[in-house]
């Protein structure tokens, strides 16, 4: 009895972490990529359907590619499309699930939508 019990949870322990691992290998990813004169931010992520609709922060995109995908969008689209200071977007597939829709974030590169300050100068001293 005790001998089942143990595998029981062995075996749900393993059920977990390969569900954790596979969660984690469909969350999309954004970098900034040079396209021509200006920035872009490439979105790429995961699909179980090649045919499921994607679209970010609640706007329909033409994706390249099939369960792997990946968009290019302009800077200024982005911008447009997203609260400012945001540090991330929403990215979703439509009917991509078993559920239905899956909604994920992707974080945006470090200070992307945000503010950059010109220091004048700055200051540093030893103690």
């Amino acid at each position: 009895m005790r001998r089942g019990y143990v595998a029981s949870l062995l075996l749900a322990g393993a059920g977990l972490s390969a569900g954790a691992c596979a969660e984690a290998a469909e969350t999309p990813s954004t970098r900034l990529v040079s396209c021509g004169e200006e920035s872009c931010l490439l979105v790429s992520g995961q699909r179980a359907d090649a045919g499921a609709e994607v679209r970010l922060n609640g706007h329909q995109v033409s994706v390249e590619g099939g369960r792997k995908w990946k968009v290019t969008l302009p800077m200024d689209t982005v911008r447009a499309w997203s609260v400012p200071m945001s540090r991330a977007i929403e990215v979703t597939v439509i009917g991509g699930g078993a559920g239905g829709d899956v909604a994920m974030r992707a974080d945006l590169p470090i200070g992307l939508l945000g503010h950059v300050t010109d220091l004048a100068a700055l200051e540093i001293r030893s103690r």
